[in-house]
């Protein structure tokens, strides 16, 4: 099963793969960009949070450092940055699998000490 949500993406370059996206509500984002501004930012977006990718839309998301967001946006200031996103970036669609995957699966369980390591009588 899936759920579908709303995210504003934006792109510094049209030459670089890196993107930044804020999770929004559609319809509250909807009229707030076509100018409603009695609309608070805390009901146009779903957390005050931005995720970045260096990989382009197939990347895995990620918090951005505060300094990847000083170079992109000239400020660190979340409120800032996800009004500069909310003014510039694009809506898309999209859709998320119920359920966690994690990015690398094989290291899964790395902290947990296999029984071959107890051997020797330690």
């Amino acid at each position: 099963m899936t759920r579908s949500f709303h995210k504003v993406v934006y792109k510094v370059d049209p030459n670089s793969t890196d993107l930044f996206q804020v999770i929004v509500n559609h319809d509250e984002y909807k009229k707030w960009k076509a100018g409603d501004t009695t609309i608070p930012l805390a009901d146009v977006v779903d957390s005050f949070q931005v995720f970045h990718t260096g990989q382009g839309a197939q990347g895995i998301m990620g918090n951005p450092s505060k300094q990847q967001l000083d170079t992109a946006f000239g400020t660190h200031t979340d409120t800032d940055v996800v009004e500069i996103i909310l003014k510039e970036g694009d809506l898309q669609a999209a859709t998320a699998k119920d359920g966690y995957s994690t990015t690398n699966d094989s290291k899964n369980n790395s902290n947990v000490t296999s029984a071959g390591s107890r051997a020797g009588g330690r």
